[in-house]
């Protein structure tokens, strides 16, 4: 959707790109009941719902790489590292 916008360039096509980032180890976790429940207990987050559903997956014991000022600003235990440096 980012990149339909125009909010994100990719230098190729996602599917190569998706398979590049597994080359480097990228771990793709699927939501589940647990992260949902997680989720709907955060506060302090505001707006997006699938920006609660990203922070409420890093708290399972995973670092969140994002530019997103929301959830940079979050004061809550994530490990994150700002994507924007």
């Amino acid at each position: 959707m980012l990149h339909a916008k125009g909010r994100l360039a990719l230098l190729r096509d996602m599917s190569s790109w998706r398979g590049s980032l597994f080359d480097e180890n990228l771990v793709e976790v699927p939501v589940d009941g647990e992260i949902g429940i997680r989720a709907a207990g955060l506060s302090g987050l505001e707006g997006d719902p699938a920006d609660r559903l990203i922070v409420a997956t890093a708290l399972g014991g995973f670092r969140l790489v994002t530019a997103d000022r929301k959830m940079l600003d979050w004061p809550g235990p994530v490990s994150r590292l700002d994507a924007t440096r």
